[in-house]
């Protein structure tokens, strides 16, 4: 049977960077092919231009043995390509139903509400899905909007979905019934294009794995050909994973305590409710659960982003409760943010300047009344050196740094100021092993020299790594705390949707 998309050295390049430079690649009907490589290899730009958003510089796109040229996001999804990506295409005020309907082509001004209703419906059945068609999007959990945006094309009758880091916001029960869903797919011959940095996943339901590298394809393997040790040395190849050995701590100094926390959001929902929590010098606290149970809150609120409605936060014997952002940070309390490039850097600035934004008022980077360049570019160039970040040339904005420098530019920052606690919020979404790596050892380095970390993260298996405990929300309250040593995923699952064990 021939291949249903066929990519045969693919070039994009943009003004200094070479994007994609010959990459070649098969995937086939009824097949589950997943896409490796580090931050910057190229996936995002090669998924641009299967969507329709980018257009090759040089090489062929064959679709059904055709071939075929995207010039819109509008024609790739005419030819049966439809993409989940990592953040939703959602309208959070329209219903679940309206949402898929804004998905559809060539929907008559006056259509039968009661059909189209049928045709969603039929799909739902079929797969099993437990969705209500008239409930408002932003009332559902983050797993059951990825719901909605796999139903879109699947209504719309895609040949070849594409899905990005699907299971980053999903607990291992969820992530479990999208792998049966993904397989039942594919024994209908659908064709999938999966991109994961989870080994675990990549193992268990990849047919063919292709590995990209530096813009290049470097070789697919067929199940069989591969093990874990393998695809992530083809990922790493010269690059050093950093080594890193984890003490458990249990220490006794109490350097921050949450008491009966309440936190509203705009709708005057509580975000957080009556949380409690206590953290300890050196030690690696996991917070558990599906995205949008409130650790976003949580961590905006112990950083002065957000106000708090009710109770307290207690470093040492400081009262910081409803601290503004510069004095939590003076009061030792760092901050990684959720979305690194909107809220984490300046993406316009250098990363001298960036490095340097929470300290540009210190003696250290002035001269008078003005900035000493001399000494902000010494510090970038310690910091770079440091923490081993692939800035470029002097004078580059830091937003053309691939998404593993940028978090590191960011951990720079925050951890140079020696801070008492660190807030992590997803520190390694996205991230690929050795920046994954990298960050781990950061975190277990600054726990051995007393640093606490508040380690907040979807991904169990980093959770039960680094954690010394691992407490767990659900709708903003606290509904566990466990012994990563001796709990399971599964129990952890379960805690994350909402059963509280007794």
């Amino acid at each position: 049977m021939p291949d249903l998309l066929q990519i045969k050295h693919i070039r994009k390049t943009f003004p200094g960077v070479i994007a994609l430079d010959d990459v070649s690649l098969s995937i086939a009907p009824g097949e589950i092919h997943t896409l490796l490589g580090e931050n910057g290899a190229g996936k995002s730009t090669l998924m641009n231009v299967l969507t329709g958003l980018y257009r090759p510089d040089r090489g062929e796109i064959r679709f059904d043995d055709d071939p075929v040229q995207f010039d819109s996001p509008r024609d790739s999804l005419a030819m049966g390509i439809g993409m989940v990506h990592q953040h939703f295409m959602l309208v959070p005020a329209h219903s679940v139903f309206e949402n898929i309907l804004l998905a559809l082509d060539k929907v008559p001004n006056f259509y039968s509400r009661k059909q189209f209703k049928q045709l969603v419906q039929n799909v739902l059945d079929e797969f099993e899905l437990d969705l209500d068609l008239d409930t408002p999007v932003w009332k559902l959990s983050i797993g059951a909007q990825q719901w909605i945006e796999l139903i879109k094309l699947l209504v719309r009758d895609c040949r070849l979905l594409i899905l990005d880091e699907p299971t980053a916001v999903l607990t291992p029960q969820e992530s479990a019934r999208l792998f049966l869903v993904l397989t039942r797919l594919r024994d209908q011959g659908k064709s999938i294009l999966f991109i994961s940095h989870k080994m675990r996943e990549v193992m268990e339901i990849s047919n063919r794995v292709t590995v990209l590298k530096k813009g290049r394809s470097l070789t697919t393997l067929r199940r069989g050909e591969y093990d874990e040790k393998l695809l992530a040395s083809l990922m790493i190849g010269e690059d050093q994973i950093p080594e890193w050995e984890k003490s458990t701590n249990n220490g006794e100094q109490l350097v921050l305590e949450i008491k009966d926390l309440s936190v509203r959001n705009d709708r005057g929902l509580a975000d957080l409710d009556n949380f409690n929590m206590k953290l300890y010098r050196g030690q690696i606290l996991g917070i558990a659960g599906v995205a949008g149970n409130g650790q976003k809150a949580l961590a905006e609120v112990l950083t002065g982003l957000r106000e708090a409605s009710g109770g307290k936060i207690l470093a040492g014997d400081r009262d910081i409760t409803n601290s503004t952002a510069k004095s939590s940070y003076i009061a030792g309390i760092a901050h990684i943010p959720e979305d690194r490039k909107s809220i984490g850097i300046a993406p316009d600035m250098t990363v001298d300047e960036n490095l340097i934004m929470k300290s540009f008022t210190s003696s250290a980077f002035r001269r008078w009344i003005f900035q000493d360049r001399a000494a902000i570019r010494s510090n970038a160039a310690e910091k770079i050196d440091q923490f081993a970040i692939k800035a470029g040339p002097a004078g580059t904005p830091v937003r053309y740094l691939s998404g593993g420098n940028i978090q590191k530019v960011i951990i720079a920052r925050e951890l140079s100021e020696k801070p008492t606690v660190l807030v992590a919020l997803y520190p390694t979404r996205g991230l690929d092993i050795g920046s994954a790596e990298y960050v781990h050892k950061v975190v277990v380095d600054g726990a051995e020299e007393g640093m606490s970390t508040i380690l907040i993260s979807e991904d169990l298996d980093e959770l039960l790594k680094l954690s010394d405990q691992i407490v767990v929300m659900f709708r903003g309250r606290l509904v566990g705390c466990v012994d990563p040593r001796q709990t399971s995923r599964e129990a952890i699952g379960l805690l994350m949707s909402g059963e509280v064990q007794t």
